[in-house]
């Protein structure tokens, strides 16, 4: 399992980012959460195998129709298996 922690940029709050990012998630069996944050950026953490996390990063720059991604800066989050969701949450 890997860990990514992601911070998306651009248009992303106001737009279902979160709610399609979850609905991404899902389809690919990645856990973790997308939280709004303050200064407008998502914070996403994604955990799974690591070809799925791969291809959800990629899917990060899709986001949903109303979005618009400028940017992903992502970085590795630790494992804590005990702390994960036991599917993808958003807050």
């Amino acid at each position: 399992m890997v860990c990514k922690k992601c911070l998306v940029s651009g248009r992303v709050q106001g737009v279902f980012y979160r709610a399609t990012c979850q609905r991404r998630a899902r389809e690919l069996g990645v856990r973790g959460h997308a939280v709004n944050l303050p200064d407008g950026r998502v914070e996403v953490l994604a955990c799974g195998e690591a070809a799925a996390v791969r291809k959800f990063i990629e899917w990060l720059w899709e986001g949903s129709a109303a979005s618009r991604v400028d940017a992903v800066d992502v970085s590795d989050a630790p494992e804590h298996a005990e702390r994960l969701p036991e599917t993808f949450r958003t807050a």
